[in-house]
């Protein structure tokens, strides 16, 4: 114990956290936070909006009441045979019907996409039943499939970004294939360079806006919807959140109603796939701060960083921070093919080959976690140069394939 006041002078615990763990704690910590300041701010601006609507709906109930003369209870009565009929589809208004085939084809749509809008739901228990079984399989398959789309548009944004900054260096007059001592093969055209998540964010960004203004000055001019609530709507569509209080496509007629619903589906099946990369790649961000966060909490002074169980001697100190240099995940395993991946340098980039490796090696990582977890033996932590964790899926996708998700900044 003196030995340990004495050298690091500082009250950190005896055992440190994982570091993975520590990260995991410190993001659900921020979560809440974030989910409390959320609440406050909503219930600020709501609230009273709500008492409002209560007092006013009050007020109209009284007054019809008092001037046709109706009793209140069997007013209440057919409010809720209302409220049921509602549940069904049935509107005071003239919408379409739910359950003809295209009306069926857009709930299913908003089923596997996991939006769920609301308005329509299977009312009968075999459609509940068959629901149960169609949305775990057709939801698990478009998870893949935007998974999928992750890969080409991060595959496409690094070359069309390759292209400028080779560009930019030819105007600079550098020459791009000194450091190589042959030209890559077609196949190897991507090595040699990474795109930076940043710009990668900004171009998914701006994408996502382009699409959302696009379709919100579509559906203002066809739902009579103003352009605030299309943002709102476009929003809430393409983030899957689907509250359901706007659902485009669902009035009986429109001018032009085969193209409106066909750039409807258009419209919404880009804004998610564009929405989830984005949100991808914020979560890679994400990552970079509380990777900052943990290391500014490291106590000062002290030599004892998180541990992040990393083989002996594969750590050092840098300016009273750790610097971890783990192998990456790619480095813990080999492809089904038996290829090798080692780890990635901040200079390399994107290839399709690596992706479909990399997915097998995730899965083969995920595999083996789950064996070790089920007999209770050592589970290792395949961290990057910079401590994120490699994750599967999505996660395997965008980790160490963008430049500053390899280099500490």
């Amino acid at each position: 114990m003196a030995q340990r006041r004495a050298a690091g002078g500082c009250c950190c615990p005896r055992a440190p956290m994982n570091e993975d763990n520590a990260r995991f704690c410190l993001l659900a910590a921020l979560i809440l936070l974030y989910l409390l300041c959320g609440a406050a701010i909503f219930s600020a601006l709501e609230h009273p909006f709500e008492l409002r609507a209560r007092r006013l709906w009050k007020q109209q109930l009284n007054n019809f009441t008092q001037r046709y003369r109706v009793n209140l209870g069997a007013l209440h009565t057919l409010l809720r045979q209302y409220e049921e009929a509602n549940g069904a589809g049935i509107r005071v208004d003239t919408l379409r019907p739910r359950w003809d085939f295209s009306g069926a084809f857009y709930f299913v749509g908003t089923v596997v996409s996991t939006i769920g809008f609301g308005m329509t739901t299977p009312a009968t228990i075999a459609g509940k039943i068959f629901l149960i079984f169609y949305g775990l399989i057709g939801c698990a398959a478009t998870i893949l499939f935007f998974n999928l789309f992750l890969e080409r548009i991060i595959t496409m944004l690094a070359y069309i970004m390759r292209w400028c900054h080779e560009r930019r260096l030819r105007c600079a007059g550098v020459g791009v294939m000194s450091s190589r001592e042959e030209p890559p093969d077609e196949d190897d055209s991507l090595e040699g360079w990474k795109p930076s998540v940043y710009y990668v964010m900004l171009i998914l960004g701006v994408a996502s806006v382009v699409i959302a203004c696009s379709a919100s000055t579509l559906y203002s001019s066809m739902e009579n919807w103003s352009y605030v609530d299309s943002l709102y709507f476009c929003f809430v569509a393409f983030s899957t959140i689907g509250f359901g209080d706007f659902v485009s496509s669902q009035r009986q007629q429109y001018e032009s109603q085969a193209a409106y619903r066909l750039g409807n589906c258009l419209f919404i099946l880009m804004g998610v796939c564009c929405i989830y990369s984005l949100f991808n790649v914020i979560s890679i961000i994400i990552k970079q701060t509380l990777n900052w966060i943990l290391g500014k909490l490291v106590c000062p002074g002290s030599h004892q960083p998180i541990s992040s169980h990393c083989p002996a001697g594969r750590q050092r100190y840098k300016d009273g921070s750790v610097e971890t240099v783990c192998d990456s995940e790619t480095d813990g395993a080999a492809g089904a093919d038996g290829i090798h991946v080692g780890r990635r340098l901040s200079g390399e980039m994107i290839s399709v080959n690596e992706f479909m490796v990399s997915n097998k090696v995730s899965l083969a990582l995920l595999q083996k976690q789950l064996s070790e977890t089920a007999h209770q033996g050592p589970r290792p932590s395949y961290g990057h140069q910079n401590g994120f964790s490699g994750g599967v899926g999505a996660l395997a996708i965008m980790n160490n394939r963008l430049q500053e998700t390899s280099v500490d900044r």
